[in-house]
């Protein structure tokens, strides 16, 4: 077995039924959709009434991205563009954040020159194909996601020490990986992933080896990833449709309080989700 197999093999795992449903109403929203992939806490035993569905929706053009030229750019620019949608599914609502992105850049972005780990680090963690077009574009998220391993597995050697175990490379990159980003849980999840995966990831270490390891200034990654993350959530406070709505949601779930959206806030999603901000922060919603 290969790592572009073992990778397959992970990727191909069964979809929750929530999962699946909330992934073909969004499939609806956007034109020539290549491929759907799921991670993040449902994928991990999270029920899908108590968290958000993380979708990543992957597009042959960019005119699949958005019906909007200054969306479209925005997704060029910093890719991806995030997403809200909720549906009715067995009598229940059932909530996602998706982003959305070519899959020419999702590919690109997974490659060991690019030295923001935004990408590769988040999907060289466990996610799930949820759809596929076609066995050529199903290929080409494989050869993307084995790209995203190697890739993190490379920087995680020149992370931990020579002698370490491989579960404990792979969770010292991740710790360093979650620190360039605007999070709070680097060491706890970070150790929980590799744990709960051990076994992929002694075999993906295994299929590698230990290729030239190139030096990483962390200290560099981090301040450059803070900035990025920083642009992606003023970039989200003007293309996030459906913000409102996700904003609303986080409030009522974090402190038990209902937000009932007035009809001017339905049709301003984006200022009133700038609108409610304040209270999301306030109640700790957003982390």
């Amino acid at each position: 077995m290969d790592l572009a197999a073992l990778v397959a093999r992970n990727l191909d795992r069964r979809t929750p039924a929530d999962v699946q449903a909330i992934a073909d109403h969004v499939r609806g929203r956007h034109a020539g959709t290549a491929a759907i992939l799921a991670y993040g806490s449902c994928l991990r035993g999270v029920s899908t009434q108590d968290s958000l569905i993380d979708l990543y929706l992957l597009v042959e053009r960019d005119e699949g991205i958005s019906a909007s030229p200054l969306s479209r750019i925005a997704a060029r620019l910093l890719p991806p563009n995030v997403y809200y949608a909720e549906m009715s599914h067995s009598g229940r609502t059932l909530r996602c954040k998706y982003a959305v992105m070519t899959l020419g850049a999702f590919a690109e972005r997974m490659k060991p020159g690019t030295t923001n780990p935004y990408f590769w680090a988040r999907f060289s963690q466990p996610a799930i194909l949820v759809h596929a077009s076609d066995e050529a574009s199903r290929k080409r998220v494989v050869a993307a996601v084995a790209d995203a391993v190697a890739t993190m597995y490379g920087v995680a050697l020149a992370t931990a020490p020579e002698d370490a175990a491989p579960v404990d490379i792979w969770r010292r990159g991740f710790e360093e990986t979650y620190r360039t980003e605007l999070r709070p849980e680097a060491d706890q999840r970070a150790g929980e992933i590799a744990a709960a995966n051990a076994s992929f990831y002694e075999e993906a270490a295994r299929l590698i080896g230990r290729a030239h390891v190139r030096p990483v200034s962390w200290s560099q990654r981090r301040l450059a990833g803070k900035f990025l993350s920083l642009a992606r959530l003023i970039k989200a406070g003007f293309t996030f449709e459906g913000g409102a709505s996700y904003a609303a949601w986080k409030i009522e779930r974090h402190s038990g309080e209902k937000i009932t959206l007035t009809p001017w806030q339905q049709r301003h999603p984006v200022l009133a989700g700038l609108m409610l901000l304040p209270r999301l922060l306030r109640r700790g919603a957003l982390k």
